[in-house]
């Protein structure tokens, strides 16, 4: 895959770790999207990593999760955004 000279910040382990918390979730499991950075594709909502969040409860079970796994991204409008790949020597702040 072409990154656009981008480094990845996350591996398939982590991935796997991330998807796992959030269906360890259960009811308050959120809906996902993914953004292709080769095309800038954004997809509807479907659970796959753009996190949408839609209470209070779900946004701190979430937010836990996101902690406990320690992945790099950001808090957004509507919850949060995993970062898969950065600019090199751009600092990544994780979830916390």
């Amino acid at each position: 895959m072409d990154t656009h000279g981008l480094a990845a910040v996350m591996n398939n382990t982590k991935w796997d770790e991330l998807r796992l918390a959030m269906y360890s979730l259960g009811p308050l499991h959120p809906s996902w999207r993914t953004k292709d950075i080769e095309t800038g594709f954004i997809p509807e909502w479907d659970g796959e990593w753009e996190i949408k969040v839609t209470s209070t409860e779900q946004d701190e079970a979430v937010a836990n999760a996101l902690r406990a796994i320690h992945v790099p991204g950001e808090r957004t409008e509507h919850g949060y955004r995993v970062f898969g790949y950065t600019r090199p020597g751009k600092p990544v702040d994780y979830l916390v």
